[in-house]
């Protein structure tokens, strides 16, 4: 055995004692020793002001140094900006599991880069992202905004990600570490993790966005690790510091610092602010001893160089004065969304010809009301969005297409439709917001283009409010009950027409703050309604129990859907279907399923999505199947459609890409970055719910995803690395050294050819097997992997670097078996047909 304690990438940079006077090594000297001198400008109480935000944003500006506010926003698939505003639009990316099911760390350098563009556009230093703690259960609520089950798929990813943001001269910040990978009590969980997970999958996720691509941020997370918070444990130094040399800001997920205690630890910025767990009592603590000055100004230090980065610091070139890299953020959206989408079935009723294609029966909720994203703060509020019906209208004819509802997927409150109502002051689309002192004096008032409304700090004076009051003419389009309603937090009343029609107190559910406020629970009451006749809309809210966040309100008002003739909705399609050329159903999840703040219950669709499938597969042999979840559900009817496609939250293209799918424009490019199950129960590794003491034991140790399924022997519905395309291959050869010495990269050659008609994309895969090995190992573990593109008859070889760290195991150090390890190259984690044996010698 050989310990080693090099990292898993390139060390960044060398250290002082290594640099010759010529290396790039005297520019961060000079930088250093500036810093240094405006950290002497600063006093103490100066100091720890920058360590705490300004409001729940931006940080302190500082103009005796020349130092601006650094503006945050969340990401990683979308810059919101610094107000959550449908006035001020974001572009709406593909949520990150179809950014990895590419398996393309080009795009997601692509896709941080037009992160960067947009971030610079609104003014933001800092995006929020990208996500990358694993799915090691698929009930994880917020998978959809992580990549992957497993760490090197995801830390390839993550790297490139990263490195694309910061080229355009906006900081990245690798979230939530560590050990995040659930939402159930977020807050207060310790997770209970062995040093062997920790280091091979939890942190091996992260090491390369450090090592490699020099994250200029980290962010802490909200749960403990092994009895100690995020923002308090050792982890935050050991190894992120001083064996991955991070040189940037650690700062916290909001109100995630707690104490003083994190002060000492290396966690740097505290969010938001002004409030917080440091301020004076930091001060005090200084001068008292408790907390040494050093880690103060260490941390100042940071943010300075930070500032300095990203432009935030007078006499300091930053990184970009523009973004370096531009592109159609339409045409990116569009093709991204499509070269992760995941075909996993094809009878060969696909790809459609438009041309004799002369009926389509689109059905699905999701169809017309496609989930682009996840629900939580990752949302932003784009211009435009492309439904899967606007998309297969476009491309088939809207004359030839005909829709469905088939069943109910929406739970709560759906906002009113802009073009059906009217601001009573302007006579513009929209609503009139009104905040109210106690007088019922008017304190602040806008005109907004949405009834779903959340302010995160901003302007509006929420805290200084009595009553924020909403009101709109709404016009129905058909005649009938609607249940109007409101989803927020507090109390409120709602008037139509002058009259008192209902009034609740609504209570949030559960503790996190985060869901009260983007996924309140709702209420509503039966309006009769007239086709064309107006009505007045007027909703008060009290806000004496809400903003309880740093100046924060959510609020969503509209429609709650009935759900009262379920089997006529599904009559209705099914009629449909069987009249139809090819009916399209597209199923999915809501913002009740797959949302930051709360885990999932179950795998299976809501509503009676399933019932919906299999009546219409039974009425139309030629029933396409689209998957519009974040992550994984359960396919009852996988076997009895003609073809599934998982399309995952495809943002704001998502419309336009499906049908370049549908029609053989494009290729399907993704394969399964997560294992998707047959059954709940065949699951080996679900359990997301802390103990009565607060703990949540990651007892699998190193077997999650694809790797507690070899070691079950359970087969899944789709394997990790999964997926089909539009033509066929031949996996030819693997040429790899015969030996190599621990530590080393060796260059791994595989051939294969396209024997299919036309152009296409397969994904070369590399697995690690130790046969008779000494300790706990996985039946095999992904080491390399990368996309290839060939022409129809066309033969290719592709190159592929492995570390041979990927090879070792954690025991105090990443330890070296040496011997024989088989690698074995194919197309998922099961479909192998290549191998070639490799002698692990030690040094």
């Amino acid at each position: 055995m050989s310990i080693d304690t090099t990292t898993f990438g390139t060390a960044k940079k060398a250290t002082m004692e290594t640099l010759t006077p010529e290396t790039p090594a005297t520019n961060e000297r000079e930088t250093d020793a500036r810093l240094q001198a405006l950290l002497a400008e600063l006093t103490l109480e100066e100091r720890v002001q920058l360590l705490t935000g300004r409001d729940f944003w931006t940080t302190w500006p500082m103009k005796k140094i020349g130092l601006r506010r650094i503006l945050f926003s969340d990401g990683p698939t979308g810059v919101r900006g610094e107000a959550w505003d449908e006035r001020q639009p974001s572009m709406n990316f593909p949520s990150a599991t179809a950014i990895s099911s590419s398996w393309d760390p080009a795009i997601a350098d692509r896709l941080g880069a037009a992160s960067a563009v947009e971030a610079r556009r609104k003014g933001v230093d800092v995006v929020l992202g990208p996500t990358i703690n694993l799915h090691r259960s698929p009930l994880g609520g917020r998978h959809f905004e992580a990549f992957s089950e497993d760490p090197v798929l995801t830390a390839e990813l993550a790297a490139a990600y990263v490195s694309g943001v910061q080229r355009n001269g906006v900081g990245a910040t690798p979230k939530h570490y560590i050990a995040n990978d659930s939402e159930t009590d977020r807050f207060t969980v310790d997770v209970k993790v062995g040093d062997r997970p920790l280091r091979e999958l939890y942190l091996l996720a992260f090491e390369k966005a450090i090592v490699e691509s020099n994250a200029w941020l980290v962010m802490s997370a909200y749960n403990s690790i092994n009895g100690a918070t995020a923002t308090e444990n050792g982890l935050l130094e050991t190894p992120l510091n001083s064996e991955w040399g991070f040189d940037g800001v650690v700062i916290s997920d909001w109100t995630a610092v707690r104490s003083i205690n994190s002060a000492k630890a290396s966690q740097d910025l505290v969010m938001p602010g002004p409030d917080g767990a440091w301020g004076v009592a930091l001060v005090i603590a200084v001068k008292s001893g408790q907390v040494p000055e050093t880690a103060i100004d260490r941390k100042v230090l940071r943010i300075l160089q930070l500032a300095a980065r990203v432009g935030a610091l007078e006499g300091f070139d930053a990184v970009a004065a523009e973004p370096a890299d531009r592109e159609d953020p339409i045409a990116f959206a569009r093709e991204v969304s499509a070269a992760g989408t995941v075909m996993v079935k094809n009878d060969g009723v696909l790809p459609l010809d438009p041309a004799s294609v002369k009926s389509v029966a689109v059905i699905g909720h999701n169809a017309r009301y496609a989930r682009t994203q996840g629900g939580g703060s990752a949302t932003v509020v784009p211009e435009k969005i492309v439904t899967p019906l606007d998309g297969i209208r476009a491309a088939f004819g809207a004359d030839n297409v005909t829709y469905s509802v088939g069943a109910m997927v929406h739970e709560g409150i759906a906002e009113l439709p802009l073009e059906q109502i009217t601001n009573p002051v302007t006579g513009t689309p929209g609503v009139r917001v009104r905040f109210l002192d106690p007088n019922g004096n008017e304190l602040f008032a806008e005109d907004r283009c949405s009834t779903a409304l959340v302010w995160f700090g901003g302007d509006a004076p929420i805290a200084e409010s009595s009553m924020v009051q909403f009101h709109t003419i709404y016009t129905p389009n058909e005649t009938g009950t609607v249940r109007l309603g409101f989803a927020t937090v507090g109390h409120g009343r709602i008037f139509v027409d002058g009259i008192l029609a209902h009034e609740a107190t609504v209570e949030a559910v559960g503790t996190d703050l985060g869901a009260a406020l983007l996924a309140p629970p709702a209420v509503s009451v039966p309006v009769k309604v007239h086709e064309g006749i107006p009505i007045q809309i007027r909703v008060e809210l009290t806000t004496d129990r809400v903003g309880a966040l740093s100046n924060t309100l959510g609020i969503t008002i509209g429609i709650e859907p009935f759900d009262d003739d379920r089997d006529g909705l599904i009559t209705q399609a099914v009629e449909a279907a069987r009249a139809a050329d090819v009916a399209v159903v597209v199923v999915g999840t809501n913002s009740r399923v797959e949302s930051e703040g709360y885990d999932r219950t179950s795998l299976e669709l809501p509503g009676l999505q399933d019932r919906l499938v299999h009546a219409v597969a039974a009425a139309n042999p030629r029933t396409i199947v689209v998957v519009n979840s974040g992550s994984p559900v359960l396919l009852p009817w996988r076997n009895e459609v003609a073809a599934t496609l998982i399309g995952y939250f495809g943002g704001q293209e998502f419309g336009h890409a499906l049908t370049d799918i549908l029609t053989g424009t494009t290729e399907p490019g993704g394969r399964l970055p997560t294992t998707w199950p047959a059954s709940q129960e065949d699951v080996p590794v679900i359990n997301v719910t802390p103990a009565a003491d607060g703990t949540l034991t990651y007892d699998e140790g190193i077997h999650i995803g694809y790797r507690a399924w070899l070691k079950a022997g359970t087969i899944p519905a789709y394997e990790f690395g999964y997926g089909l395309g539009y033509t066929t291959w031949t996996m030819d050869s693997v040429d790899a050294p015969v030996n190599a010495a621990a530590g080393a990269v060796i260059p791994v050659a595989v051939t294969l050819t396209n024997t299919g008609e036309r152009s296409g994309k397969n994904i070369v895969q590399v697995y690690a097997e130790k046969p008779g090995s000494a300790v706990d190992r996985p039946v095999r573990w992904l080491i390399a992997s990368t996309p290839v593109w060939a022409d129809p008859g066309e033969t290719v070889i592709t190159m592929l670097d492995v570390p041979t760290r990927l090879l070792a195991y954690w025991n105090n150090g990443w330890t070296y078996e040496p011997g024989a390890y088989t690698l074995r190259v194919g197309t998922s984690v099961s479909e192998l047909p290549l191998q070639a044996t490799l002698e692990l010698v030690q040094n």
